[in-house]
């Protein structure tokens, strides 16, 4: 028997793979041109660098929402901070990272994404199911997006 430990934040990762070198599918997060071709209906401002502040804008949630970069790491990892609901921290932050490895000596991509942050409470697991939901969402349609130039999300929320 595993002793259990006390829960103090929630948060989830998930992972997919995207057949295309990791180069390409880490430009389709950073470069707020292709973002806005599949994920951020509403539009993407800024590219994801160290340091830097970029919007993203969605129909299904209307007004631009502030994205700090933490950490840009070329073709390697982009990690963020933006506003989460219920929110351990005092500041109201989740973190969120993407990482890109390379899979079939560079043909594929493994595209992982985790966030974290929120209270242990229901509300908190409300936010936290939502965001996984969404991220899995954007996933989906970045891989159909770098693949195939489908955009799964248009017309999908609105």
């Amino acid at each position: 028997m595993s002793e259990e430990t006390e829960l103090n934040e929630l948060s989830f990762s998930i992972g997919g793979y995207i057949s295309k070198p990791r180069h390409q599918v880490y430009e389709a997060v950073a470069d707020p041109e292709q973002l806005s071709k599949y994920f951020t209906t509403g539009g993407a401002q800024g590219r994801m660098e160290t340091g830097g502040t970029v919007t993203w804008d969605f129909h299904d949630f209307p007004g631009a929402f502030p994205v700090q970069v933490v950490r840009a790491i070329q073709d390697e990892e982009l990690a963020f901070t933006w506003g989460g609901d219920s929110s351990v921290n005092s500041s109201g932050q989740n973190t969120v990272t993407f990482t890109f490895k390379d899979v079939d000596n560079g043909t594929r991509t493994r595209v992982e994404i985790s966030e974290s942050a929120w209270l242990p409470t229901s509300a908190g697991a409300k936010a936290a199911f939502g965001n996984c939901e969404g991220w899995a969402g954007m996933l989906a349609a970045m891989k159909c997006w770098v693949e195939y130039g489908i955009n799964l999300r248009d017309g999908f929320y609105k």
